[in-house]
This record gives C-alpha cells, structure tokens and sequence, in this order.
C-alpha cells in the first residue's frame, strides 16, 4: 500500500451514485410496496451496502483500512431509473471515495439480485463519483506568490563541522508548495544575529521567515528567546499542530519548543533543527498554514 504516515488527518466526505434500470412500471410499484418475493429491496439493499463500505479493503488490495465514522444512502425514483446516491466520512489520512464507490456498487448488485427474478431487463449503469472533499485539493492555498528567507541556526554548521540538511529540506518543501526562497542563510547560535536576521528579513519584504535549529533546551538552544519578543502575535494552533504531528512519530517531539507568529505581514516560524524534525514540521502545517496570507488580508475561514 502507498505510504501515508506523512499525512495529517482531516474530515474527509465522498459521495457516489449508481443508478439502477428496470424494466418496467411494474417493477418499480413492486420495490416501492415491498411486494418482491425476495423482500424489502431498499432496506436489504441499504443493508448490503453498509457492509460493503467497512469491507472496503478486504476486496480491494491497495485500499487502507480506515474507521467509517458515517454512511448514508439514499434512494431517488425517477420513471425507471434508481438512483443511489452513497454518502461516506471519516476523519483519517486518505479518502473514502473507493469506499463510497464500493458501497453504492454492491447496493446496485443486491437490487439487481432481488430484481432478476421478477424483471429479466434490470440493468446497472452509471457508478461513479460524484465529489469528495478533505483532502490536499480542498486546502491548496498556493504559495505563489510569497517569498521566504530560511536561516540555520547551528554552531556547527556555521564553524563548517556539518552539512546542514535541515534547512535544504525546508527550502524544499517551500518551493513544493510555490514559494520562491530569497534568502538562505547559516548563522551561530547567538540572539543578536537570529533578531538580526529576523529584521532584515521582514525589511526585505519577505512573506515567510523560517528558522531551523535552537529550539532546543540546551543552554545554547536560544531561537525562541530571540524570536519572541520580535513577534506582534503568537499563532499557538500552529505551535500545537507542530508538535503533536511529531508526538505521533517520536517521544521527544514534546521537548521542542517550535514557534510560529506573525510580524506584520509576514509569517515567522522557529523549527527543530534535526533533518527529520525539520521535514515533520513542515509536513505538519503546509500547505494549510499559507491561509495565514490570506486571513492576515481579511479573507474569512471556509468552515464548509
């Protein structure tokens, strides 16, 4: 199965339709009566769909096994057709759209099954989706066109004793995401430079300003000192966000002191300095946290 533990869970929704077609009046005033000699259509139907969605990866191998918070299905009569339309969410990593799918299928199959006995012209047509909603594609705030400065705070970096990775990772997930990176910069661990950096940074006028490195707790670890009294307003949702995406993959993920808040316009960030904690922080919060551009612009959040 395809990788997810890199993903965030969200409210994901799916709907799907499929459409049955019968061959007669007759049989439509049969299903609506419960006059079918092998029962109540709608409700056997319903039923056999509900277990079809929850067994969704048993049948279809690359499919994850995911909990089904809701399902509902619903029935539209409309001459001889009979729409179903399959309603499926979760909160979890990937989408129910296979699941929705799958579920409106086997509903079409039970019908048909009970249909064929009195009705030799039933035919399935039409399984598809009709939307989702959850996923990547419904928080794509674009990084276009924001810039960003990343700066490595490390003293070994700096005197030239490491490589840095941490802040190369940043770099790309920023350009992933759209957002041109005008500065990067490796500096010691000393509070005058980082709010030196933070000042020139925000005076060249770019959106993100994105420290990797000194959020620590050893006693040179001083980037949340530094940075915190520069910030207008802490955006502490983004610190927790931080921080619990790294909890659900290591232990000591509570003992970063990451922060995020704006000055002015622009968005600065304070991330952990290992290469893994670094790409986890960023995993954690884009491409959502680019809404802050527009929130800070007076945009509202879609709380659809």
């Amino acid at each position: 199965m395809v990788d997810i533990t890199h993903k965030n869970n969200t409210l994901r929704t799916a709907v799907a339709q499929a459409v049955v077609k019968v061959g007669s009046t007759e049989t439509i005033e049969a299903i609506v009566s419960k006059s079918i000699p092998k029962g109540d259509v709608f409700e056997m139907a319903k039923t056999a769909g509900l277990f079809a969605v929850k067994r969704t990866s048993d049948m279809i191998p690359d499919c994850h096994p995911l909990p089904i918070e809701y399902t509902a299905i619903d029935y539209k009569i409309n001459n001889l057709e009979i729409t179903i339309e399959m309603t499926v969410k979760t909160i979890y990593k990937t989408g129910v759209e296979v699941e929705a799918m799958h579920g409106a299928s086997v509903v079409a199959l039970t019908m048909y099954d009970m249909l064929k006995p009195v009705d030799k012209n039933v035919e399935i047509q039409h399984i598809k989706l009709l939307r989702k909603r959850g996923g990547k594609s419904s928080y794509k705030d674009s990084g276009a066109p924001f810039t960003a400065g990343v700066i490595v705070c490390s003293d070994s970096i700096a005197a030239g004793q490491k490589e840095d990775k941490a802040g190369k990772a940043i770099i790309a997930k920023l350009e992933e995401c759209g957002v041109t990176i005008n500065a990067y910069t490796i500096i010691p661990d000393e509070t005058d430079q980082i709010q030196q950096q933070v000042k020139q940074l925000k005076e060249a006028g770019n959106d993100l300003i994105v420290f990797t490195g000194g959020t620590g707790l050893s006693p040179r670890d001083v980037t949340p000192e530094a940075i915190l009294p520069l910030i207008e307003r802490r955006i502490p949702g983004v610190e927790e966000a931080i921080r619990t995406y790294g909890q659900d993959r290591m232990p000591y993920a509570m003992l970063s002191r990451s922060v995020a808040g704006v000055i002015g316009e622009s968005l600065v960030l304070s991330l952990p300095g290992s290469t893994n904690g670094a790409k986890e922080s960023m995993e954690a919060i884009f491409p959502a946290v680019l809404h802050t551009f527009r929130i800070l612009k007076g945009a509202k959040h879609d709380g659809n």
